[in-house]
């Protein structure tokens, strides 16, 4: 409080007694000066003992911005005009001769004057700045609007005005058909549990889009069990719209790494049935024609200079012929020096077999089995194409780890013109590779050969 002019000396012990912190200026020039010093929430205005009387004291003041949001209590003698004060800028007056409870009930009442003048200050910047819609509901009256911001004609389509006072256009009834019995619970279970409520819902607005809100609010009870709900809604459609973006992607991305794995394990499944296969061949029909073989040849020493001798020397070198088929068969299915020795070795052979020259330049590390699998056969169609198509003279294999990748390259000095897309091997091999997270790339111009380029990563 500010006590400025040359007052009753009671006046100010009254105040001090009440517990109110109280400064004193005797005129105009002073109470400025203590108004630089520290703000007051309430000026009481006497008479100037320099001359001025309480109107042009008051005038005086209430021309100083600092004094924007105080209340202001003039003191004026009995029988003087009360409203010459109060168009001079003071909010309440108090004749003289007056009493202490006078004084003091007058004083209280100006300080919570001051502070709901404070109040509806703040409140009406947030309504201004908050880009959201301030409101506040009576839910014991039909949830009629009390007060609105204007920003909720940005977000509903309506004027503030269609709400304020409507039995009609309340807050309730722009919400979404759908979502309206969702928040009545979360009202009710916040004034339920005396705590706050936070929601998103839907609203529907006056041209008919839907839009999602969030809608903050606090309950306020009153007496007779009146309600009011008062609140702040924020339109959240775009957040809302990315979320659900980001969710679909994640799903799309959840779905490609589990087909990513799910080819994975049929590509391992494949090569686990090529091993087994392999191993039937070898354990299986292929000794038992080594020993018909072995059989072949006994009777055949006994059967020297009979008639039988030729026919059995013939059946004799057709099974050698079929042993030889079923070798190769069993190692282009899965050689069993692959999962045994590595991919070095099996290139060995590999390149062993081929009709023309190549040179083989192989890392020495190991990989994993799939990634081993996908490059040793991704070599041997591309040499079996060299071999069949390219009218090449010598070729390349070079197989090397780059950051983690392994990375192999066949290159051939042929006729060029390989495409991905003239057959179903590279193609079919192009898939393998995809499926451990690898790629095969060709490059074929005509006359200038052809080179494929497979990487695989070496970790998942």
């Amino acid at each position: 409080m500010l006590v400025v002019g040359a007052t009753e000396r009671e006046v100010h012990p009254w105040l001090r007694a009440a517990g109110h912190a109280t400064r004193v200026a005797p005129g105009v020039d002073a109470a400025l000066a203590a108004l630089g010093e520290a703000p007051a929430d309430l000026v009481i205005v006497d008479r100037d003992p320099g001359g001025l009387d309480t109107p042009d004291l008051c005038r005086a003041l209430h021309a100083d911005p600092r004094l924007d949001g105080a209340w202001m209590l003039a003191i004026t003698a009995k029988g003087s005009r009360s409203d010459a004060a109060l168009a001079a800028g003071a909010d309440d007056y108090l004749h003289r001769p007056f009493t202490r409870g006078e004084l003091l009930a007058r004083a209280g009442a100006g300080l919570r004057a001051a502070r709901q003048r404070s109040d509806d200050r703040l409140m009406r910047a947030l309504m201004l700045n908050v880009p959201g819609a301030i409101y506040r509901s009576a839910w014991h009256a039909g949830h009629v609007v009390e007060l609105i911001s204007d920003e909720i004609e940005r977000i509903a389509g309506y004027l503030p005005s269609n709400f304020v006072a409507s039995t009609r256009r309340t807050m309730l009834s722009i919400v979404h058909p759908d979502d309206r019995d969702g928040l009545k619970r979360a009202v009710e279970y916040a004034a339920e549990h005396e705590r706050s409520f936070a929601i998103e819902y839907r609203i529907v607005r006056a041209d008919g889009e839907v839009r999602w809100v969030l809608d903050r609010g606090q309950l306020v009870p009153g007496p007779g069990g009146r309600l009011w709900v008062d609140g702040a809604m924020f339109d959240i459609t775009e957040r809302r719209a990315a979320e659900e973006a980001l969710r679909q992607h994640e799903i799309e991305q959840a779905r490609t790494e589990e087909l990513r794995a799910s080819r994975v394990r049929i590509v391992e499944a494949a090569d686990a049935a090529r091993r087994r296969i392999e191993r039937d061949l070898h354990d299986g029909a292929q000794q038992r024609l080594v020993l018909v073989s072995l059989t072949l040849k006994r009777a055949e020493a006994r059967a020297r200079d009979t008639p039988a001798a030729p026919l059995l020397a013939e059946a004799s070198e057709q099974l050698r012929e079929g042993l030889a088929e079923l070798r190769d068969l069993a190692h282009g299915i899965h050689p069993a020096v692959l999962g045994e020795h590595g991919l070095a070795a099996a290139l060995d052979g590999l390149v062993a077999r081929c009709p023309i020259p190549v040179e083989l330049r192989v890392a020495p590390d190991r990989a994993p089995p799939a990634v081993e699998a996908a490059i040793y056969f991704t070599i041997a169609e591309a040499l079996t194409n060299v071999a069949k198509y390219a009218q090449a003279t010598q070729a390349t294999v070079t197989i090397e780890i780059d950051d983690g990748t392994l990375v192999a390259e066949v290159v051939d000095d042929g006729v060029g013109g390989a495409s991905m897309a003239a057959g179903s091997g590279l193609r079919g091999l192009e898939d393998r590779l995809d499926a451990i997270g690898g790629t095969l790339t060709v490059h074929s111009r005509a006359g200038t050969g052809t080179t494929i380029r497979a990487c695989a990563p070496l970790s998942p």
